[in-house]
């Protein structure tokens, strides 16, 4: 037998009585009451509880909100499963019986999934911890919308004070047909950088403009400049984001502000790419400025940023073989770099390998129904991460724990007789 068969075989045995309605309840719950980014008080409680009911030793506060779950079980390597908590301020839309009962917020990424298969991982390998030895290492990070919750568990001192990994897994609910498992090695997602912007105008009476400097117009200007960076600054071949998220200015009809607030977020795939960008929003932002002869200069502040997500592509392929194995060879699929972006990496210290997947989780029924002819077409037309009518396919619910399990089992230590 293939050593992913190996492995398969003893995942499908270690959770051969793990049943969708086992964590329906935890799902829903999670769902019902979703927490913003270094919230996450009662999510990361009841992470916390269940780790603590399986046997591991558990941190809380890690990271202001983190959770950490250390299971020792002999000599071995030391894994990581992480999985991210946090929700979105965004206005549920889904009409589930178990939708979001906080006005505002939302699941609308996928994070309960995401804790649900962490918990769900966790309690299995716990349960068959005689057939593997080494460390397992449960990580429950918070913050990861706003992209400072890895980086906070950094800084409490992750790396330091649990035992320092081998390696590092993670995943992501994913829109697209329920049932499979992107893997990509190499570069599977780009960095992010989030900036914001203060223009500095001359406020005054709406009727006596002359006697102002507008930050509103200096704005407006500054957004459609900004519009031709990418499409004038970057060569075609290289993948660039750049979105203007937030314009804040003023109060009332007929008073000209004295400040505009920006907020925008670059997506880039090449580190020369990324500086280049970031030089251009300087100086388009500083320019129009000047411009417009603003009696300040403006502020132009990255406040966060995530590293672009580059898989060791040799883990990578082991652990996708193994998923293979699990669920057909036909689900699993190299998907290529995405834009989007993830702030996973950065729990792993320098030289650790990681790897990181998706999981399909759209409704069959949604699917079919979504117009368009190939994968790409549909992707655009069902309901993705971040959109108020985001709603995973409870399907998902037990291959999302078997496919964190049988990572964390291509790579744990086994036990003598185990297959």
């Amino acid at each position: 037998m293939s050593e992913p068969a190996a492995t398969a075989r003893l995942t499908r045995d270690i959770t051969a009585g793990l049943k969708a309605d086992h964590l329906s309840d935890l799902y829903r719950d999670l769902h019902r009451h979703p927490e913003l980014a270094f919230q996450e008080h009662r999510t990361a409680a009841r992470l916390a509880a269940r780790l603590r009911a399986g046997g591991f030793e558990v941190t809380e506060g890690v990271g202001r909100t983190g959770v950490v779950g250390v299971l020792a079980n002999g000599d071995g390597p030391v894994v990581w499963l992480r999985g991210d908590m946090d929700a979105l301020p965004v206005r549920e839309a889904t009409g589930l019986e178990y939708a979001s009962v906080v006005d505002g917020v939302m699941h609308a990424c996928g994070h309960d999934l995401h804790v649900t298969w962490l918990i769900g991982a966790a309690e299995a390998l716990a349960a068959g911890r005689g057939t593997w030895s080494g460390t397992l290492v449960v990580v429950g990070q918070p913050a990861e919308e706003s992209g400072g919750g890895a980086a906070a568990m950094v800084a409490d001192g992750a790396h330091e004070r649990f035992p320092r990994a081998d390696v590092l897994f993670g995943q992501h609910a994913a829109p697209g047909p329920a049932g499979f498992y992107p893997h990509t090695p190499g570069l599977m997602m780009s960095a992010s950088d989030d900036i914001d912007v203060v223009v500095h105008g001359r406020g005054g009476h709406g009727s006596r403009p002359e006697s102002t400097v507008d930050p509103v117009v200096t704005g407006a200007y500054i957004v459609t400049r900004l519009q031709s960076v990418i499409s004038r600054e970057v060569a075609a071949a290289q993948p660039a984001v750049l979105t203007v998220g937030q314009f804040h200015a003023g109060t009332r009809h007929n008073v000209i502000p004295a400040e505009a607030h920006l907020a925008l977020n670059v997506r880039t795939q090449d580190p020369q790419v990324r500086e280049r960008v970031l030089a251009a929003v300087r100086r388009v932002v500083t320019g129009e400025c000047r411009a417009a002869g603003c009696p300040e200069p403006p502020e132009v502040t990255v406040v966060s940023s995530c590293p672009n997500t580059v898989n060791d592509a040799a883990l990578d392929r082991e652990v996708a073989a193994v998923h293979r194995e699990l669920f057909g060879t036909d689900t699993v699929f190299d998907f290529g770099p995405a834009t989007g972006s993830e702030d996973f990496s950065l729990l792993a210290p320098k030289g650790v390998p990681y790897d990181y997947w998706y999981v399909t989780t759209t409704p069959p029924g949604v699917w079919e129904a979504a117009p368009g002819d190939g994968l790409l077409e549909r992707l655009g037309n069902v309901p993705g991460n971040h959109s108020p009518l985001f709603a995973p396919d409870p399907s998902v619910l037990v291959p999302g724990v078997l496919t964190l399990v049988s990572a964390a089992l291509s790579r744990l230590g086994r036990e003598q007789g185990t297959p």
